[in-house]
């Protein structure tokens, strides 16, 4: 899927394009993820971000963590939205797979408690914001208008 980055979206009083790259790991990493359960993961995370406001734009995953890079809106608080979709998944998946799950969690666990959450740039890198922010004309650079 080809990511659109040049336009920004807009509300009332606001012009955003904010990118997140999530990643998710299995409790102990175990490596219990099957391709129906990737599929599963994918259309209930599809579903929870529509919910917030937010779009899913890729999504990946290996027997013991999954990706996903999604764009949200500025009202969106990252933490409540992590928050979210790990408790939801977990609650889901433990529910639908509870007999695929059994030799790994006997414990009402699924999902690792650290996350790795990264924003994500548009067209810019780092380095080219960098630059651009130092090499503004900072008042405190610049002599007095007079000398």
């Amino acid at each position: 899927m080809k990511m659109e980055t040049s336009s920004l979206r807009t509300r009332s009083h606001s012009a955003y394009r904010l990118y997140y790259h999530l990643v998710l790991s299995m409790k102990y990493r175990h490596q219990c993820l099957t391709g129906p359960m990737l599929d599963r993961i994918e259309m209930i995370l599809r579903d929870l971000l529509h919910q917030w406001d937010c779009e899913l734009v890729e999504f990946g995953g290996e027997a013991d963590h999954v990706h996903l890079l999604f764009e949200t809106p500025p009202t969106v608080k990252p933490s409540d939205l992590v928050k979210n979709l790990k408790s939801v998944t977990a609650r889901r998946m433990r529910k639908e797979f509870a007999n695929e799950l059994a030799p790994y969690y006997w414990k009402p666990y699924f999902w690792n408690r650290a996350y790795a959450l990264i924003s994500v740039g548009g067209r810019a890198n780092i380095e080219t914001l960098l630059r651009y922010i130092e090499n503004q004309d900072d008042p405190r650079k610049l002599g007095q208008p007079l000398d």
